[in-house]
């Protein structure tokens, strides 16, 4: 959440002349409702399940496509296996923890994952969810630093180890 994930891939297929996926926008279109409302009404274990099933859809498709996850979708089900076995070009756009929260603290109420966190606690909340889906992103074929980066130097970063 907050690493440049959909702004990085539309850039990066806009370069590339191919299709560029956000999976929590097919979700919203599919489901017929928002992220945040498919939490609060139908709880998060639906949404995983969802997720996991529109990913897999995705996936299974023949179409050349950048995708770009949410922060979560990794860590649940066998999502990350089946993201790997789809393709090697799998990137974790790698942000610290104050680079986080100088990026999602203004943003903070369209979020759901951090909405109701207080400012002070938000490092630790962060830092907490970075460590537990550590595991799953570094299983990511290619890490990439974003700190101090600009978005062209990403975009150009990732382009040039694409297989």
């Amino acid at each position: 959440m907050g690493s440049g994930k959909s702004t990085i891939g539309r850039i990066l297929a806009n370069r590339l002349n191919i299709k560029f996926l956000d999976l929590d926008d097919h979700i919203e279109a599919k489901e017929g409702m928002g992220i945040p409302q498919l939490f609060e009404s139908k709880g998060e274990i639906y949404f995983r399940k969802k997720e996991n099933e529109h990913l897999k859809q995705i996936l299974n498709g023949t179409d050349h496509f950048i995708l770009s996850t949410g922060g979560g979708t990794p860590c649940y089900g066998n999502n990350m296996e089946a993201i790997l076995e789809a393709t090697p070009n799998v990137f974790y756009l790698k942000v610290t923890i104050p680079g986080l929260i100088e990026r999602l603290a203004p943003e903070k109420a369209h979020r759901p994952l951090i909405a109701n966190i207080p400012d002070g606690e938000l490092p630790e909340f962060i830092g907490k969810h970075l460590f537990e889906r550590s595991f799953f992103y570094s299983m990511a074929e290619h890490a990439i630093q974003t700190d101090g980066k600009s978005v062209e130097a990403i975009v150009a970063e990732i382009e040039a180890l694409l297989v």
